[in-house]
């Protein structure tokens, strides 16, 4: 039925009444979401107060000394530059342990965010909520000097090595993926049981992140050799971990993008991951 034509004029005025109502709260729901990263006045665990988490011991070149407070180290640094944008100083952050196998489990955290060199994966992400990421990692091989291992210059030399990794972390699953072993990799439960087994030469080698392996073969294992590196298939991003839904991870990733931005987050890992390009590449 075709209608009058005031009919017409005032259906048109209702409809430009109900699309400017629509744009108002569209321009609300932004401005709300723009103050929701208001410096130094975020939905913190503690009130004012932002707490990090890593794990204990923390080692280098993350942390300096066990003691992530100093500002020394990779993620100490990354923590202190992402806390100084959310607007809290250094006298307004608090450490927390919390160990890593715990770190991506379901459920509430008691802490704001977690810095622990953790893999963003899309297991975990069902779980918990990650931030952009601030590194990309890559895989290494580290073994006995004297053992057959070290003298490996391709992946596929390593596919009958004895391989360790700690449980948890991404590199089974790199280097299952990666070099293929002839045999599954043994688990362990700690870094330090990893290392442990190295030293016994109850393993070959072991698989861990690029940094990681720099720092045990300079500190836990002086005998031992990085073999070589290898990118992780589908890449190897570390970002700040937060309880699933935290009303803090955009403010987080902002925080970190504006690091990247700024040229701030490269500064940082120059400074304490340099040595990581000097490992030879495995293909």
């Amino acid at each position: 039925m075709r209608l009058p034509l005031g009919a017409l004029v005032v259906l048109a005025t209702l409809v430009l009444v109900i699309a400017g109502c629509g744009s108002s709260n569209d321009s609300t729901d932004t401005s709300a979401t723009a103050t929701t990263c208001k410096p130094g006045q975020l939905p913190t665990t503690e009130q004012g107060v932002l707490t990090i988490a890593t794990d204990k011991p923390a080692y280098p070149p993350y942390f300096e000394d066990d003691d992530p407070t100093n500002g020394e180290g990779f993620e100490s640094a990354v923590a202190y530059a992402v806390a100084d944008q959310l607007g809290y100083p250094k006298t307004k952050v608090k450490w927390t342990v919390e160990a890593f196998n715990s770190s991506f489990a379901p459920g509430p955290k008691d802490f704001d965010f977690d810095v622990n060199q953790i893999s963003i994966t899309p297991v975990r992400e069902k779980a918990v909520d990650f931030s952009a990421p601030y590194y990309t990692a890559n895989q290494a091989v580290v073994a006995l000097k004297d053992s057959d291992a070290a003298s490996a210059e391709s992946l596929e030399e390593l596919q009958d090595a004895k391989l360790g990794v700690q449980i948890g972390t991404t590199s089974l699953e790199a280097a299952e993926a990666a070099i293929e072993p002839s045999s599954r990799p043994d688990v362990f439960n700690t870094s330090n049981d990893v290392v442990q087994a190295l030293k016994n030469e109850q393993i070959d080698a072991v698989v861990v992140d690029l940094p990681t392996a720099l720092y045990l073969t300079a500190v836990q294992v002086p005998e031992a050799t990085v073999v070589g590196q290898f990118s992780a298939p589908g890449g190897d991003q570390w970002g700040a971990l937060l309880e699933k839904d935290s009303k803090l991870t955009a403010c987080v990733s902002e925080a970190v993008e504006a690091l990247e931005s700024s040229g701030e987050l490269e500064k940082i890992t120059q400074r304490w991951m340099s040595q990581a390009a000097g490992a030879p590449e495995l293909s």
